[in-house]
């Protein structure tokens, strides 16, 4: 299925912060269950940091619904986060490659060391791993730094 990806909406809103959490119940769930946070603190956090500091991309599954999201700063993916109902159908290769349209020459983004299939996708997708850390507080969890940049070969 191709998609198109549009601007966040404000009645977006309930829909992707459902969706994020989900993602990241199926993604990993220990993590979930030791770090988690209540619904509201996502409904904060999605509106006050990560709304606010990025554009934020929808796609929209066939019957409208959201089924995968983005939210970008410059070459920073901030959030990539596709519905478990839609994982490998080609929504988050796709929104990468949108992404590239939005920064042609660099992408960067963080995930955890523990989100397996999140690293595997990555680099599928030409990212490279160039640091691990660890993740600001509340988390302060073991990160990666990952990087594209675009190849003139």
């Amino acid at each position: 299925m191709k998609i198109n990806p549009r601007l966040y909406k404000n009645e977006d809103f309930d829909a992707l912060v459902i969706l994020w959490r989900i993602s990241r119940e199926k993604s990993v769930p220990d993590f979930q269950l030791r770090k988690g946070h209540f619904f509201y603190e996502d409904m904060d956090y999605f509106r006050d940091h990560l709304l606010a500091g990025n554009t934020a991309w929808v796609v929209e599954d066939e019957s409208g619904r959201p089924a995968a999201f983005m939210a970008i700063k410059d070459e920073f993916i901030d959030h990539l986060y596709v519905h478990p109902a839609h994982w490998r159908k080609g929504f988050g290769e796709q929104l990468l490659a949108f992404a590239r349209t939005l920064s042609p020459a660099r992408l960067w983004l963080y995930t955890l060391q523990i989100n397996t299939n999140a690293r595997a996708f990555y680099e599928k997708n030409g990212f490279k791993p160039i640091a691990f850390g660890v993740s600001p507080a509340p988390e302060s969890e073991p990160d990666v730094k990952y990087e594209w940049v675009r190849s003139d070969e």
